[in-house]
């Protein structure tokens, strides 16, 4: 079996601008952070991201990386909504493509599939379909029902975090929602997973249930070892979301602090953002302790 492991740059190599990229997790849980501050060191551009979005969103729309989204929701889940995609929403610096849930998921069904649409009955006699006019709706040939045709979603590279992978590309979750990465590695023609930790195969069932194995290599081009990758978002059990740091880039976006921010966290390469988020919470122990 081939050895798939890659670092930051190596799988960043992949996107071009122009592309469709899937992002996995879910809101501000167990995202592929790492993965996305390196995209945000290329030159890439009008890119359309397809995810349940979080702080990837934001921090893509703020570089003015995204074109098109298409999205079920975007939020930090302790906080409503992300600031960055927010403003690009409201100002229409965007496309977007905004789905319910329930459809989202058919959508992404479809491109594991290969379909060009699958039937829901999601979005039916909502909003959505005013809000996405190309959205059609089909028959059924057996009882005549109605039913929104929702369009597959196949993007030509995806992102996963997960906990542990082995060199080959079986990727493992240790949380208690798989988040439909799963489906984000099928619909794409390469998925690329980061991981907290790269073991060998053994090790992946040694002390977890088979069920655990999300990802079969099948559908992984290349994965890369990026311990805290999902910073400031959840990895569970490995560690919970920063909840005091994400309140911190949230508060920044909004103010002249946004250019500090950035200049401190992102103009850096990965190792040296885990410096400076260390470095940060030691200050922020110091400060509340006078």
């Amino acid at each position: 079996m081939a050895d798939k492991t890659m670092t930051l740059s190596d799988v960043v190599r992949h996107v071009e601008s122009g592309m469709t990229i899937g992002i996995g997790g879910w809101g501000s849980r167990r995202k592929p952070m790492a993965i996305v501050r390196e995209l945000l060191r290329t030159d890439v551009k009008d890119l359309t991201v397809v995810t349940f979005g979080g702080p990837d969103v934001g921090l893509l729309c703020r570089a003015g990386k995204v074109r098109k989204l298409v999205y079920g929701f975007v939020s930090l889940d302790s906080i409503a909504l992300d600031p960055h995609f927010r403003a690009a929403r409201e100002s229409g610096a965007i496309e977007t493509a905004e789905y319910d849930e329930g459809m989202f998921v058919t959508a992404l069904r479809a491109g594991v599939n290969r379909f060009s649409f699958l039937p829901s009955r999601a979005g039916l006699a909502s909003d959505v379909l005013a809000m996405n006019p190309n959205l059609k709706t089909v028959r059924s040939p057996y009882d005549d029902e109605e039913y929104v045709a929702v369009p597959g979603l196949r993007m030509d590279v995806s992102f996963i975090h997960l906990n542990r992978a082995d060199a080959h590309g079986n990727g493992q979750y240790l949380g208690n929602d798989p988040y439909f990465d799963d489906m984000f590695a099928m619909a794409s023609d390469r998925c690329f997973v980061s991981v907290e930790k790269i073991v060998d195969t053994a090790s992946l069932t040694e002390h977890a249930p088979h069920q655990s194995l999300l990802v079969s290599r099948l559908f992984v081009h290349g994965v890369v070892e990026t311990p805290n990758g999902a910073h400031f978002t959840t990895c569970e059990p490995d560690y919970g979301r920063d909840e005091r740091f994400q309140a911190h880039y949230a508060a920044t976006a909004a103010d002249d602090s946004w250019q500090a921010f950035r200049t401190r966290f992102l103009d850096t390469d990965e190792a040296g953002y885990q410096r400076e988020v260390q470095a940060w919470r030691e200050q922020q122990a110091v400060g509340a302790s006078r």
